[in-house]
């Protein structure tokens, strides 16, 4: 059960008190967003990223939500990826495959990944087209404030510096407002060569979760909250038109409130 959850008009906070109530509380939170989605729209355009994300989605792939949830209506895309083989153990593909894809009936050809066989500066702009014809065909929403792609959620993971899918602290990409999908090669974590949504994308969707665990995050998580330290990319997630909720665990919550 939640320990804590607090909801304003645009951001809530769900504070869990283990892994298993964080896969419980984040299962139900993403199985309403599609079931809202899929019955004003008709699809779920979901975007996702790598970590221990997929974990705690699993108990969608168990009942109710294995029979209950609409799959055939999910568009998955990736927020970030690396640029590596899709059987690769870095692959945020193989990731999502190994813990969802291959448990539960999504259609396949709404899978869309990026191209592997690539350079990283070419799988971001092959990435961006697909999703702009998408845009195009309403699969995905647009944005009536900017023209971004609206998805219906994107789904990130907070690392230890306050990085969210392959936006890091100090990078030039945090700037970039013209590109929908971008690139780097000097990533700080292996491996280098990665593809991410830029932070207009990100702010643009409609529901955009953060989920980060463990009491090493605490220390960024209050920076995040209390301090208001900008230069942050969690920090920097703040959508535009939107709901923010974050997910985490009382480790990583363990510093909110306090002086530093």
């Amino acid at each position: 059960m939640a320990l804590f959850v607090d909801k304003t008009a645009d951001t809530e906070m769900h504070i869990l008190e283990n892994a298993d109530d964080m896969r419980s509380d984040l299962a139900e939170y993403i199985a309403e967003l599609s079931e809202a989605s899929i019955k004003e729209r008709g699809v779920f355009a979901i975007a996702l990223s790598g970590g221990s994300l997929i974990s705690f989605m699993g108990k969608l792939c168990e009942a109710p939500y294995s029979k209950t949830v609409d799959w055939a209506k999910w568009y998955i895309f990736w927020a970030d990826e690396r640029v590596v083989a899709k059987t690769h153990a870095d692959s945020n593909y193989k990731l999502v495959k190994d813990g969802l894809l291959s448990k539960v009936p999504i259609v396949h050809s709404h899978v869309h990944s990026i191209n592997d066989t690539v350079t990283a500066e070419k799988a971001a702009e092959d990435y961006e087209f697909v999703i702009r014809q998408l845009v195009r065909t309403r699969v995905i929403n647009v944005s009536e404030i900017n023209d971004c792609p609206r998805f219906d959620l994107v789904l990130l993971e907070m690392g230890p510096d306050g990085d969210v899918g392959s936006l890091f602290p100090n990078h030039p990409v945090l700037k970039e407002k013209e590109q929908w999908v971008t690139f780097i090669t000097d990533s700080p974590k292996p491996p280098p060569e990665r593809i991410t949504f830029t932070l207009p994308v990100v702010n643009s969707a409609s529901n955009v979760v953060v989920v980060t665990t463990g009491r090493s995050k605490a220390d960024i998580v209050r920076l995040v909250f209390d301090e208001f330290y900008s230069e942050i990319p969690a920090r920097m997630v703040q959508p535009i038109n939107g709901k923010l909720a974050w997910f985490m665990d009382q480790g990583a919550a363990s510093k909110i409130g306090h002086k530093s």
